[in-house]
């Protein structure tokens, strides 16, 4: 599934391509891909008729693109997207051809390049939400359906001591924290272990015995594994993830530890192990990231 590098790369590329235009017209061609807006289809591309959208943003792995209001006093939408295992948002010439899972495609009233959600296992999702108050940054807006998830290690609204406080009274391993959305989003299985590796800490490190330099350490590492995907337009291990050309990222090539079960460590040379970690895959150096003596799984 895309990771936070992987969506804000998605992000820029919107940016670009859709900030200040405005939607003619939004045609669904499978009802599932809109499916969390509980209002069906047609009130999904309906509320996006003629309605100009501005600046995208993310948080974590969720990207969204605020709608201009008609009114000052109107409550502000957003169309909220989540790309899911397949998911991909594309720009192009209007006139091109439609791609094979193509789920969603939204026109602009200039003629220019068109968008289109392509989606080959149907597992992302795209919906009209209302936009509310940001629980983690005083003044900032959020679509209503992620207002429970952390701020990212790469955003200002993300405040370290508050993390590590929660780290201690979480009581589970360090990667599983991580990976918890509530606690801080945007990162998933790949940048979790290349984090770790980074930070010289084990998967299963108890939170509860995390010091604040280790807990600092871990969140270095993230913002630094996560800027240099960033870099070279994330990590693609197949074509589902893309950016919005349809372009793949080149950092699979730059992985310390996710998928590199049994080659040599580039620190020490110990061939990396893998581990069952919630029905996935944990890769670490034993020699760099010994296993705690007190480990939670």
């Amino acid at each position: 599934m895309p990771e936070l590098p992987e969506v804000e790369v998605v992000r820029r590329g919107l940016e670009r391509w859709t900030s200040g235009r405005t939607i003619a017209a939004a045609e669904v061609l499978h009802p599932r891909s809109v499916r969390r807006h509980e209002a069906g289809a047609a009130d999904f591309a309906g509320r996006l008729a003629a309605r100009t959208v501005l600046a995208p943003r993310r948080r974590g792995k969720y990207m969204w693109l605020p709608l201009r209001a008609e009114a000052e006093d109107e409550p502000g939408e957003a169309l909220l997207a989540h790309l899911g295992m397949s998911g991909q948002l594309l720009v192009g010439e209007p006139d091109r051809e439609r791609e094979k899972h193509l789920r969603v495609r939204m026109v602009f009233d200039d003629g220019g390049h068109d968008l289109r959600f392509v989606d080959q296992r149907t597992f992302g999702h795209l919906m009209v939400s209302d936009l509310v108050p940001d629980a983690f940054d005083a003044g900032a807006l959020v679509p209503e359906p992620i207002v429970h998830i952390a701020a990212d290690p790469l955003e200002d609204a993300f405040d370290a001591e508050v993390f590590y406080r929660a780290l201690r009274r979480r009581k589970t391993g360090i990667k599983r924290a991580l990976l918890d959305q509530s606690l801080i989003s945007g990162v998933g299985n790949i940048y979790a272990d290349e984090a770790l590796w980074r930070a010289r800490l084990h998967w299963a490190r108890p939170t509860e015995t995390m010091t604040r330099a280790e807990a600092a350490r871990v969140l270095e590492a993230a913002r630094e594994v996560m800027g240099a995907a960033l870099d070279v337009g994330g990590t693609s291990f197949d074509s589902l993830y893309v950016n919005v050309n349809g372009e793949s990222g080149y950092f699979e090539r730059s992985l310390e530890a996710y998928g590199r079960r049994d080659e040599p460590c580039s620190r020490c040379g110990t061939p990396i192990r893998r581990d069952e970690f919630m029905n996935r895959s944990s890769y670490s150096c034993p020699v760099c990231q010994p296993r705690p003596r007190r480990a939670r799984y």
